[in-house]
């Protein structure tokens, strides 16, 4: 409802008890006909109001449909809303047509490996093995990957040693997300003749497996991923079979490290309970009935020797590469509520090679040389721009970084 000015008095504009605001409000919603009728003499202030309010409509109709009120810009287009998604987010890789193949890498381990990383990266920031303060401003968080990155991530503005209250320090996950939280759900969509909600389902079960098979604390302690195993499809041959295999008695073959992430607790544990883990999981659709889940993720782990009080920490870093499968019962031999695993890759970074027994083995400084010596390429393990397709080298490499 409109307040009406009271009837004029003079033309003084000190008479009127309206600011020009409300008198220019009144004005307006007289000329659209709303509020109530206007007062018989208006003062010289009205009277100036509503000449300015004509001469600034007047210069909005000469300037047509390149006015601004409407959301437009020059040319009368829309303005952009935002940035649009980033091409291929709903559209993973490529998948590879089989049966649940899979390949590990692992990158520098032994102490000689992680002399020579160290030593690259004290080249660069000498701050990241030396002593460090426990001062610094704490950094916000990164957003959410959304797409391949273009390239390694850039050095974290606060340098120094890795300690126990401050584990990622010096590390480019220090800025990312944590845990299962980290890993983000993205929107479902009908594909393939899935519906929404089947999708939707195939979306949650293949967190599941990844927090299950990855930051589960009980395997990450070596204890067996039965939840991890729960979601997968009995009736795929062979998988579920080469997996307990590998649990029961790892080798280089039948080796449980290619989907699991595990560490002996006898050698190492976690510095608290904090995991950093960045990525994405993207939709594809496969064969008629068949709905397509490709994650890929990369862990952060910080660890201590299990029995030792020198506070030292090491971080190894473990990237996987999944492609996991929703397949309609109805139309494909598959148990109701299962995944299928089409192809699982994985790359390790900071462990010894050449050391089968089913855990991760992190180097620390001053441990005696362990595993096969390192011939393989420098690798810098936070760089998430590069693809895992199975066709890279399984020679050890040396990590540029930790």
């Amino acid at each position: 409802m409109s307040t009406v000015p009271p009837p004029d008095r003079s033309d003084d504009e000190s008479a009127s008890p309206l600011s020009d605001e409300q008198l220019e409000a009144f004005l307006r919603e007289a000329a659209e006909g709303g509020g109530t009728a206007t007062p018989k003499e208006p003062s010289a202030r009205a009277r100036m109001v509503a000449r300015r309010l004509r001469e600034e409509d007047e210069a909005a109709r000469r300037a047509g449909a390149g006015g601004g009120r409407g959301g437009r810009g020059p040319g009368g287009k829309r303005k952009a809303q935002g940035p649009p998604p980033p091409p291929g987010w709903r559209t993973g890789p490529v998948g590879q047509e089989g049966n649940g193949g899979s390949r590990r890498r692992r990158v520098g381990a032994v102490i000689g490996v992680l002399v020579v990383a160290a030593l690259a990266v004290v080249a660069v920031r000498p701050s990241l093995v030396l002593p460090g303060d426990d001062g610094g401003t704490e950094q916000p968080p990164l957003a959410a990957e959304n797409a391949r990155p273009t390239g390694a991530p850039g050095d974290p503005a606060e340098s120094g040693r890795a300690t126990r209250e401050h584990p990622f320090r010096g590390s480019p996950a220090e800025r990312w997300a944590e845990g299962a939280d980290a890993i983000e759900i993205p929107e479902a969509k009908a594909l393939s003749g899935m519906s929404e909600k089947d999708v939707a389902f195939a979306l949650r079960r293949t967190k599941e497996l990844l927090v299950a098979a990855n930051l589960d604390p009980g395997v990450l302690r070596g204890e067996r991923p039965d939840k991890a195993l729960a979601v997968l499809d009995p009736k795929q041959p062979e998988l579920l079979p080469k997996l307990r295999r590998s649990l029961r008695a790892p080798d280089e073959e039948y080796d449980p490290l290619k989907l699991f992430t595990r560490f002996d607790p006898d050698e190492t544990r976690l510095v608290g309970d904090v995991v950093k883990v960045r990525g994405r999981m993207t939709l594809a659709a496969g064969k008629p009935g068949v709905v397509k889940v490709n994650a890929d993720y990369t862990f952060v782990y910080p660890l201590v020797r299990a029995d030792g009080d020198d506070g030292e920490v090491a971080r190894t870093i473990v990237r996987r590469v999944l492609t996991l499968t929703l397949n309609d019962p109805e139309r494909w031999d598959v148990t109701e509520g299962k995944l299928l695993v089409e192809k699982y890759f994985s790359e390790h970074g900071n462990t010894a090679c050449g050391i089968n027994d089913g855990y991760l083995h992190p180097a620390f400084s001053g441990d005696a040389a362990g595993g096969d010596p390192a011939t393989g390429p420098r690798t810098d393990p936070y760089d998430r721009s590069k693809p895992l397709t199975g066709a890279e080298s399984e020679e050890c490499g040396r990590v540029t970084r930790t």
